[in-house]
């Protein structure tokens, strides 16, 4: 799910995304000694830091003993990293999630209360709720790394819309295909 082998050894790369937002709270939250030494004990062995517009600027670390840290600001397309990733923590936003998801990727969603009118909440909730991903906030995310079971997360699986639109075209009077 992954895990990929580098010279011989396992890598196991944390993917940190909070897309072409302003969201240093969440770096903040993962650039913690404790959440890196968290992330270290459950044998993750690579921190990928996607920070957007952000001005928190993590602490990068590359040695034998630890978490290999790195950041940048943006990417033309985060889909590698996505793809490469043995876990992904993201800001809340649909689209981050729905592609992490289908990727059958294990996520952790933390929200940005700072924002107004914050429908994110709503669908990292409710998808938490239904067993899709863990939803954090950036003060619960050591404590949701600590208890995390990614043998509770249920893969989440596409609705399927044609009986819907069927049903729409039927009652419109469209011929139907």
């Amino acid at each position: 799910m992954g895990d990929t082998e580098v010279d011989g050894k396992l890598k196991r790369m944390v993917f940190v995304t909070v897309g072409t937002t302003c969201f240093d709270a969440l770096v903040r939250a993962v650039d913690t000694e404790q959440v890196k030494q968290k992330l270290y004990a459950r044998g993750y062995t690579h921190l990928l830091i996607q920070m957007g517009r952000g001005t928190y600027n993590p602490t990068e670390y590359h040695g034998e003993d630890g978490l290999v840290v790195e950041y940048f600001s943006f990417s033309s397309s985060i889909a590698d990293h996505l793809k490469s990733a043995s876990l992904v923590i993201s800001h809340a936003g649909s689209g981050s999630i729905f592609e992490t998801l289908r990727l059958g990727k294990p996520l952790i969603v933390v929200v940005n209360e700072d924002l107004m009118d914050n429908h994110q909440i709503e669908l990292a909730e409710e998808l938490a709720e239904r067993k899709h991903l863990y939803c954090a906030r950036p003060q619960t995310l050591r404590q949701t790394i600590e208890s995390l079971n990614l043998d509770f997360l249920i893969p989440y699986t596409q609705g399927d819309a044609k009986p819907v639109a069927r049903l729409i075209n039927r009652f419109l009077g469209f011929p139907e295909d």
